[in-house]
């Protein structure tokens, strides 16, 4: 798999233009733990594996924060704008938590450009993006994803 990497004059025309999957990579409870540390979210579903076994998972769950962030570094392997001076991630807009991702399983992330949109100085892009569990047919989270570049 590799990255559609295109100009900053070619956004305008990238609409509808299906990105592809990411590679599948597993999540894991250290970084479910590290994940916990830096925000201050140490509830049991996350961080007591002993515990969350009799819980309403059976294991425990990633936050949906932590697997909503993965839409950064997972997006990376699909898409990049040379020529550009500035990149940077704008917000998220309608973003919803689908099915709880439990440890040790694997998601990847589809993405397909919704919007290019000018914006001063620059040009915004929306994507539509499902990060999906490997073997699961509901998505873990759904977003649509704001970036903007300024050449």
């Amino acid at each position: 798999m590799s990255a559609t990497v295109v100009t900053f004059e070619e956004l305008p025309g990238l609409v509808g233009k299906d990105l592809g999957y990411t590679d599948y990579i597993e999540i894991t409870q250290d970084q479910i733990n590290t994940f916990a540390e830096a925000t201050d979210d140490h509830q049991w579903i996350h961080t007591d594996p002993e515990k969350a076994k009799d819980g309403p998972f059976g294991a425990p769950i990633a936050h949906g924060f932590l697997t909503l962030s993965l839409i950064i570094p997972l997006w990376s392997q699909l898409f990049d704008v040379d020529g550009v001076k500035t990149k940077v991630n704008y917000g998220l807009d309608r973003v919803r938590f689908t099915n709880p991702v439990k440890v040790g399983s694997k998601v990847r992330l589809h993405s397909v450009i919704a919007e290019v949109t000018e914006v001063k100085g620059g040009v915004q892009i929306k994507t539509s993006n499902k990060i999906e569990i490997e073997g699961e047919e509901r998505p873990a989270v759904v977003a649509e994803f704001l970036a903007r570049f300024y050449a």
